[in-house]
């Protein structure tokens, strides 16, 4: 592998970047649920107000992993980084790649005085789990997810 870069996103990225949410989405049974269209989220990365940053790793000049991530707010903690999606296309995962750019974001964070991260893991999805494990997170048993949507 020793052609793997782990990079910021840039622009031109958003069509594979959407395309490895998808993957990630069907691996999850949901793909149904990603609505969000290439001119959305290519403005909501990119656009005059920028809501989301990226890491992406790219391999022989193919986007084959992504670690997605925005600005959260605790009212206890402070400024957190949340990381929404951190995805490996399905052939390549068990090479290190997840772990680089997982490293990568949380190397962000440190230097960019965030005072921690946080991210949600479906409680079926053992290798997510088993993967996170190795950086010692808290575990949190006692929130539920709640989402309200705005349109259909």
């Amino acid at each position: 592998m020793s052609e793997l870069i782990i990079r910021k996103a840039v622009l031109e990225d958003c069509s594979s970047m959407l395309g490895l949410i998808k993957e990630l989405a069907e691996y999850e049974k949901a793909l149904h649920e990603v609505t969000v269209s290439l001119e959305e989220f290519t403005k909501d990365g990119f656009g005059e107000n920028p809501v989301w940053g990226a890491f992406v790793a790219e391999l022989n000049g193919v986007i084959v992993g992504i670690s997605l991530y925005y600005d959260r707010y605790s009212t206890w903690k402070g400024r957190r980084l949340y990381l929404e999606d951190l995805v490996v296309t399905e052939k390549l995962r068990g090479m290190q790649i997840g772990k680089k750019l997982f490293d990568a974001t949380l190397e962000y964070g440190k230097s960019n005085a965030y005072n921690g991260m946080v991210f949600q893991v479906l409680n079926w999805n053992e290798p997510a789990i088993n993967f996170y494990k190795k950086y010692s997170p808290k575990f949190d048993d006692e929130w539920l997810n709640v989402s309200i949507e705005f349109r259909s």
